[in-house]
């Protein structure tokens, strides 16, 4: 592990993790009309290759983060079709 790894770990756990109140709020509510579908359906398209561009490179703190993001991004994205209306 280089010195920078801890620093990617850190990064990306604050930065998944700010999507963690957003989810349990649309789920706790049962409400997701203030959640916008453009930006749910392009956060998760970009977890996605932020994935696929840290299984490229063999990253790990990336590759972590980006899988953990990438399912709640698909939940928020599930909220949003079931409670967005």
């Amino acid at each position: 592990m280089t010195v920078a790894e801890p620093l990617g770990f850190l990064a990306g756990a604050l930065v998944t993790g700010s999507i963690v109140p957003q989810v349990i709020r649309v789920f706790k509510l049962k409400s997701a009309r203030e959640i916008s579908f453009l930006f749910t359906t392009l956060l998760l398209l970009g977890v996605i290759t932020w994935l696929a561009y840290g299984i490229w490179l063999k990253l790990i703190a990336v590759v972590v983060w980006n899988a953990v993001g990438a399912v709640l991004a698909a939940i928020l994205l599930y909220a949003k079709l079931k409670y967005g209306k």
